[in-house]
């Protein structure tokens, strides 16, 4: 059974039962907290280490409240305002502030919420931190010209190999636990990522000659667009086994920081179909790139998507090509061309895409008076 506060409102069985019962005309992401909880009990069963959720890809409170239940309690904040949503659902929690660049502000309120683990990638960011408390951990975040992600952040975090060795013996010698960390880069498919970035941790701290408290081996792990990707144990199997290799007996304590991977399969966005031109070549729809479709321009379409009439009734016409645009008065609403969608469908239809609990409704924003800003929680959520 899901495990979920009292006061929260009722949750539906399904996406389906609450269209057809209350036919919303704006954009609606469903959540389900039964595969939230299920997600993070398989990080927590595969990972060999801490679990760390990273709040940016969902920060609703429902999301944090579903992962505290489940036994989450390190949290990847990148602000101040993270951290208040964190602690104040549980003010135990554990937080990690992985953002590397901060103003000495950000730096003061990390202090006094008490942040235990903070990362660094320059000697200007390292600087900064000379009031965390020396109990701290301080990770050193570093780069590879590692393939295999939708898009890398390589070119706005990490320090190179050789400008890591040189941070770590400097957070060594300023009395903090040292650490490094890295990010293979958003929807990452390829397990090798990790190895690469683990072995190169390994010679980064063997060539400092510093002793590894943890090891921060990031988030980047995908969710399924319909792609055929490696089950998630595998990429946490290789993980575990790629760190053994590396460090052997002197490994460190590993951590990772799933936010893509653990909330995006918990979520389904549905939308509406607001006019048809062109004999149905043009969809207009009440959401796109100012709200939850946002990522779409970034890491392509997906592929799981049903169509249904107000009714619940699937539309199961021949796919065809559209040219799909959201609904503000801006010519740039417009979505990535190759969307197939059954010629059956009709204006006042619902477009329901599966997998985007993460990165939906936290970009969304107002523009035009439209945004995704309605979460309903359902049983179960639509699959395939």
């Amino acid at each position: 059974m899901t495990q979920q506060p009292r006061s929260w409102p009722q949750i539906w069985p399904d996406p389906t039962t609450h269209l057809t019962s209350t036919r919303p005309d704006h954009p609606v992401l469903y959540l389900s907290p039964l595969r939230l909880q299920e997600t993070a009990r398989r990080f927590r069963r595969g990972f060999p280490g801490l679990v760390s959720y990273a709040v940016k890809a969902n920060d609703r409170r429902e999301v944090l409240e579903t992962l505290v239940a489940a036994g989450i309690r390190h949290f990847d904040v990148a602000s101040p305002a993270e951290m208040r949503l964190v602690h104040d659902i549980d003010r135990g929690a554990v937080l990690h502030y992985n953002n590397p660049v901060r103003s000495t502000a950000e730096v003061e309120a990390g202090i006094k919420a008490g942040v235990s683990s903070w990362s660094v990638d320059h000697p200007a960011g390292l600087a900064q931190l000379a009031g965390v408390p020396r109990r701290c951990e301080i990770s050193v975040r570093f780069k590879l010209p590692v393939r295999g992600a939708a898009y890398d952040f390589g070119d706005k975090f990490g320090a190179t190999p050789p400008q890591a060795i040189a941070l770590l013996q400097q957070v060594a010698r300023g009395g903090w636990s040292p650490a490094l960390c890295f990010h293979p880069g958003t929807q990452c498919a390829d397990p090798a990522a990790w190895e690469s970035y683990i072995h190169a941790a390994a010679e980064i701290a063997r060539r400092a000659g510093v002793r590894l408290a943890r090891l921060n081996v990031g988030g980047g792990f995908p969710a399924s667009r319909g792609t055929g990707l490696p089950a998630l144990e595998e990429f946490l199997t290789r993980i575990s086994d790629a760190t053994a290799r590396a460090f052997g007996k002197d490994a460190p304590q590993l951590v990772c920081e799933p936010g893509r991977a653990m909330v995006a399969e918990a979520g389904v966005l549905a939308t509406r179909v607001k006019q048809l031109r062109d004999g149905g070549a043009t969809v207009y729809l009440n959401d796109g790139i100012y709200g939850g479709l946002a990522e779409l321009r970034d890491i392509g379409l997906t592929s799981r998507l049903h169509v249904m009439a107000p009714d619940g009734t699937p539309r199961l016409g021949k796919p065809r090509p559209r040219t799909m645009f959201g609904p503000t008065c801006d010519s740039l609403d417009r979505l990535p061309d190759g969307m197939f969608l059954p010629d059956d469908m009709e204006a006042g239809d619902y477009l329901l895409f599966g997998g985007m609990g993460a990165y939906s409704v936290v970009t969304s924003t107002g523009f035009n008076g439209y945004g995704l800003r309605d979460m309903v929680r359902v049983e179960r959520v639509l699959d395939g």
